[in-house]
C-alpha cells in the first residue's frame, strides 16, 4: 500500500477493494454499537486552502470515531497563506501529527508536501483529483449493486476533478465508464489517455448524455461550476443546461439505476428536484459513507 493517498492511479485493484471492503465493515460495526480505537493516542491535521462542510465534519467523525485527535488549519492559520515553501511546511509539521489531510487548489501542493514528509499525505480534493469522493462513491455503488467490476457507470456534466477520479477509478477497477461532458469541458486529457491504456473496459467521452445513460447502473453528476469557478458559473448554465439530469434523462436509463451526486447539489441546475428527492437518488448513502471511507484511509494510513 502507497504511504501516501494523491491519486487513484498510484493503487492496485487489490488495495483499493480493500479499502472500501474495510469500510464496508467498519460502518457494520459501527451500527452494531461497537466502539474503534485503532487509533488513539494518533494525530491528524487537516489543512483546508479550499472550504467544506461535508468534507471536514466526515474526516473529523472519522478520526474520533478511531480514537484519534484532530487539529484544523484554514489557509489563514498556517504558513501556506505566507507563502512558506512546502518542504518546509512539510517536514515541520511531520513532526507534530501523524498524518496530513489537504483540501487544496493545485495538485502540485499535496505531490510536494508528499515528497518531503516522513507522515501520509491524504488528498481530501485538488483541482485535478478527488480520490476519497470516488472511493466513497464507488463504496456505495458496491452497496447498491454489488461487484463493481459488472457494472457500467456514467457521468454527465463537467469533466472535473471528480470525473478525473472516476476515469481512474475505472482503470484500476476495470468497470465500464461513459462520460457525457459539452465540447471544451473534457475530463484531463492526460489522465485519460493513461487510464484508456490500462483499462480492462471501454472509458468512452460522448457529447450525449442519452448515450452515456443508456444501459448505466449508475448515473453520476456534479455541479456545473466548481469553486474557485464562480465568476464563470452564469455562461456555464447555458452551457450545460442539455446535461441536466432529469426525469427525461433518467427515462433513458434502466429502470433501476442508482441517481449520485456527492452535494452540494444546485437544484434544478445539474439535476432537478425531482430526480434528486426520487427512490432511484443514493445521495445521502454517499454522504455518509465518505465517513466510513475515510475511516478505512485513515486506520490503513496512520495505523
Amino acid at each position: 500500500m502507497p504511504k501516501h493517498l494523491l491519486a487513484l492511479q498510484d493503487f492496485t485493484k487489490e488495495e483499493l477493494l480493500g479499502l472500501i471492503d474495510r469500510a464496508i465493515v467498519l460502518k457494520k460495526e459501527s451500527a452494531e454499537g461497537k466502539r474503534h480505537q485503532q487509533l488513539a493516542g494518533k494525530t491528524v491535521s487537516l489543512i483546508f486552502e479550499k472550504p467544506s462542510t461535508r468534507t471536514r465534519v466526515s474526516f473529523e467523525s472519522a478520526m474520533y470515531g478511531l480514537g484519534g485527535q484532530v487539529i484544523f488549519l484554514s489557509s489563514k492559520d498556517t504558513q501556506l497563506a505566507r507563502s512558506e515553501p512546502l518542504k518546509d511546511m512539510a517536514r515541520v509539521m511531520a513532526r507534530y501529527v501523524d498524518g496530513m489531510v489537504v483540501r487544496t487548489f493545485g495538485q502540485n501542493v499535496v505531490d510536494e508536501l508528499s515528497a518531503y514528509s516522513d507522515v501520509s499525505v491524504i488528498n481530501a480534493l485538488t483541482d485535478l483529483h478527488h480520490p476519497c469522493q470516488v472511493l466513497s462513491d464507488v463504496m456505495t455503488v458496491i452497496e447498491k449493486k454489488g461487484s463493481i467490476e459488472d457494472l457500467h457507470i456514467a457521468w454527465v456534466g463537467d469533466g472535473n476533478n471528480v470525473a478525473n477520479s472516476w476515469i481512474q477509478a475505472a482503470a484500476v477497477l476495470g468497470f465500464k465508464l461513459t462520460l457525457a461532458c459539452p465540447e471544451g469541458y473534457d475530463p484531463d486529457a492526460e489522465i485519460l489517455f493513461a487510464s484508456d491504456k490500462i483499462a480492462e473496459k471501454p472509458i468512452v467521452v460522448t457529447r450525449d448524455p442519452a448515450e452515456a445513460v443508456a444501459g448505466a447502473d449508475a448515473v453520476n453528476t456534479d455541479v456545473w461550476a466548481s469553486m474557485g469557478q464562480e465568476d464563470e458559473a452564469e455562461g456555464r448554465i447555458e452551457i450545460f443546461r442539455p446535461y441536466q439530469v432529469n426525469g427525461e434523462l433518467m427515462s433513458k436509463a434502466p429502470a433501476d439505476a442508482i441517481v449520485m451526486h456527492c452535494l452540494p447539489a444546485h437544484r434544478e441546475e445539474e439535476i432537478t428536484e425531482e430526480v434528486l428527492e426520487s427512490k432511484q437518488s443514493v445521495v445521502f448513502d454517499q454522504a455518509e459513507n465518505k465517513m466510513h471511507i475515510h475511516k478505512a484511509i485513515l486506520e490503513q494510513m496512520l495505523g
